[in-house]
């Protein structure tokens, strides 16, 4: 069995994240409650709590000149999967907060990433190595 990551999360209305990471993205959704919902994401287990007050961006940072907003959280796919995930995106008409494309392009470490908002504010990154190598590559 692999090593899974969880991360829970506020969210300002628990409905409007099942409809966002369950019906937008295709998560699975797992338990619940009134106060927070647990979902499946490419494998990962990620819960929304109901906390209206902490939802959203603190502040954005510089990165090979885009403004990354921050915190964030995502998942990297396999460039095939990640392209097709995109195209899903924009075909729902998914408002980028920073378009898909590939960053530090021809460098070490060259990835294709793409920012974008649950309805809470909070902010999602997706992103795909061609050689998965290069994640954690100086």
């Amino acid at each position: 069995m692999n090593n899974l990551f969880h991360l829970a999360f506020p969210v300002h209305d628990l409905d409007a994240a099942r409809e966002f990471y369950g019906g937008l993205l295709g998560c699975a959704e797992g338990r619940n409650s009134d106060r927070w919902i647990d979902f499946d994401l490419f494998g990962h287990q990620i819960v929304t709590h109901l906390n209206p007050a902490k939802a959203g961006i603190a502040m954005t940072n510089p990165v090979d000149g885009d403004d990354v907003p921050v915190p964030h959280f995502g998942v990297i796919l396999p460039m095939d999967e990640w392209r097709e995930f995109s195209e899903r995106l924009r075909s729902q008409g998914v408002k980028f907060v920073i378009e898909p494309h590939i960053r530090f392009a021809g460098e070490v470490g060259e990835q294709a990433t793409m920012f974008f908002l649950d309805p809470s504010g909070n902010a999602l990154e997706f992103k795909a190595f061609g050689d998965f190598s290069q994640v954690f590559a100086k």
